[in-house]
């Protein structure tokens, strides 16, 4: 272990690939790395902000969001502990702002590298190297799926598997409002609203205030598998 810190320690446990650093950039980590915190509801970015460091989650959660002139706001991906910002890396290897919003969900507790080391390690160590750009594959992909989802899926459809996803996760239920589901998906309360009283005449869903049910979970997952509603 690189030192007796406990939060570089937590560094280590939540990125394995730094077990295998050599010596020299075990030293660099404990000179350049530093712990950062921030409060839930702090925006960590806006859109076209630069990137002046590279973070990995320690603790707590951020999402990042695309926000349209119209308002509306579609969600691309969320980062919790264990993980790095594909788009911060991207900002920092292109020179270039940030391209959306990163809000802080979840109290969060980070370890940041200034955006010049960075650049440098880039250079000097292949297995920070490896990290950054396995990092980009791995999340290009989610956030192509998440595109992919916007431009070619129904609405309906969309909710359907939102709805589904959460609910297996909570005993066939979530509580959230039409609006953070609008705003996690890119569309309107409205939208959201009328598709979910669809699905609840369809008893599909029962609806209460601030949360939905869902009244038959084997239907609901054999109707979103087909995309028919």
């Amino acid at each position: 272990m690189i030192t007796k810190d406990p939060e570089l320690t937590k560094l280590i446990q939540l990125f394995p690939f730094l077990n295998d650093a050599g010596e020299e950039l075990r030293e660099q980590m404990v000179k350049h790395f530093s712990i950062v915190k921030a409060p839930k509801g702090n925006c960590l970015f806006l859109e076209g902000d630069e990137c002046s460091n590279f973070p990995l989650i320690l603790a707590g959660s951020v999402r990042v969001y695309k926000l349209g002139e119209s308002g509306k706001e579609i969600t691309l991906y969320r980062l919790g502990p264990g993980d790095g910002c594909i788009m911060t890396a991207s900002c920092i290897l292109s020179r270039t702002g940030f391209p959306a919003i990163a809000s802080v969900e979840e109290p969060l507790e980070m370890a940041v590298l200034p955006s010049a080391v960075f650049q440098s390690w880039m250079g000097r160590y292949e297995i920070w190297r490896n990290y950054i750009f396995g990092l980009v594959a791995n999340n290009l992909s989610a956030i192509m799926a998440t595109l992919e989802e916007v431009a070619f899926q129904r609405m309906d459809v969309r909710i359907a598997e939102f709805i589904l996803k959460h609910a297996e996760k909570s005993d066939n239920g979530i509580k959230i409002t039409h609006q953070d589901i609008a705003l996690e998906l890119g569309t309107s309360r409205e939208v959201v609203s009328r598709i979910l009283k669809h699905f609840e005449s369809d008893k599909l869903i029962s609806l209460k205030r601030g949360a939905i049910m869902l009244t038959d979970m084997e239907r609901f997952r054999q109707m979103t598998s087909q995309e028919k509603f």
